[in-house]
Formats: structure tokens, sequence, C-alpha cells
């Protein structure tokens, strides 16, 4: 396989949001995590608790979410809000949901079709494997949840390196209890998110729409 630059690496990857059904064997999953291991953390604490699912398990898991999110049986451990974001925060927001939506056919009064691209998270996109990232509590947690966020864009880049695609999903932290019943871990162990992952299916529509990203004069202030 070639290897490519981390310019090519970090700039190439993207959200995929439709994957093959082939597996990515069990050796390259372990080499991506050995990678990911390598992440940075607060006192070197490296507080990540990652469980990967696949096969059965996988397929029990998403069962279960499907179920929970038809029930309405959200349990998330940290709180999310679509409307709390402002100004340009906001608007780059709402130029992804428009790209998202377009990018599959979905037009804004299709609330049935919006409905079910949302779906879509619970059985994970189709890909073959996911991970889950918990995390211990400490404090007000903004230290640990930015280490697990550091490891996530470890893990992703790892897996882009290797021609892999993966998408980081807010929307699994939303039924914590949900999973950590199925996975049989401990509520000790807080639910950030997960990262469905797998070969990413070329031909879809959804995968082939690209979000910019603004110049750094919007986000950075050189001090001299």
């Amino acid at each position: 396989m070639p290897i490519k630059s981390f310019q090519e690496v970090v700039r190439s990857r993207q959200s995929v949001r439709q994957f093959l059904s082939t597996p990515v064997k069990e050796e390259v999953i372990r080499e991506v995590l050995e990678d990911a291991q390598y992440t940075p953390s607060n006192c070197n604490t490296q507080p990540w608790n990652v469980h990967i699912i696949s096969g059965d398990k996988k397929n029990e898991l998403s069962k279960a979410l499907i179920s929970a999110n038809e029930e309405g049986n959200h349990t998330p451990d940290f709180t999310f809000d679509m409307n709390a974001f402002y100004g340009l925060y906001s608007e780059r927001k709402n130029a992804h949901g428009k790209a998202f939506y377009e990018a599959q056919g979905i037009a804004r009064e299709d609330y049935e079709g919006r409905q079910q691209a949302a779906t879509k998270n619970y059985n994970f996109f189709n890909a073959p494997h996911v991970a889950f990232l918990f995390m211990p509590s400490f404090g007000d947690n903004v230290r640990v949840a930015s280490d697990i966020g550091m490891y996530g864009q470890s893990f992703l880049l790892a897996l882009e390196a290797r021609g892999i695609g993966g998408i980081p999903q807010t929307a699994l932290g939303f039924f914590a209890d949900t999973v950590r019943d199925v996975l049989g871990v401990s509520d000790e162990l807080k639910l950030l998110f997960g990262i469905s992952f797998g070969y990413p299916d070329k031909k879809a529509p959804v995968n082939n729409f690209r979000m910019g990203r603004d110049s750094i004069e919007n986000s950075v202030t050189f001090h001299r």
C-alpha cells in the first residue's frame, strides 16, 4: 500500500456515510489502535476506554439503538443542543445540513426523508465495525473529553492512512445506557461518541460531497 504524507492523510479524510460490507482484517484494526495509542493526554492518563464491535454484536446493538430511538429513550451522558449554536457556528452547521441532504436528494420539507437519513446512524451506515469511545469522569470532564477527542482524531487518521473510512457520530452518544447494557460496560464509564468504520462505498452519492473549510484568518490570530 502506498504511504501517504501526513498532509494527504489529514486533507483527504472525510466523514463516510455509506460503507461496503467488506470487513477490515483484525490485524489491521489492531495496527490502527496501536497508532491511536500514541495520542497525547493530560498527565499521560490515557483515559480512553474503547470498545470495538463487529458481526452479531454489532447487529444486536443496532436493533437496540433503533428501538430506543423509536421509543424516544434518550440517555446521553453529556448534553447536546443543536439550537445552542450561534452566529458563524450556526451558519456552518446549517450549510453542512443543507449540503448533506442535497447530496441524498432529500428536500428541506421532506421530514420523513430526513428522519430516515438520521436513522442510518443507528445501523452505523452499514459499516462492518464501530468503535465506542468511553471515558472516566473527572471534575467537569472537559479535559478528559479533550483527550478523547484527540484520540478520536488519531484513530480516524490512522484509518485514512490505510484507505479505511470512518465517521465520528455524536448521535451514538445519545443512547449511552443502551450501549452500556448491550456491551456490558460499567456505569462509571461515560460514552462520548462512536466511530463507524470500514471501506467506503465510493459509488454512494452521500460520499461524493465534501464540506469546505474556512480560511485560517477566520480562526487564527497571530501575535508578534
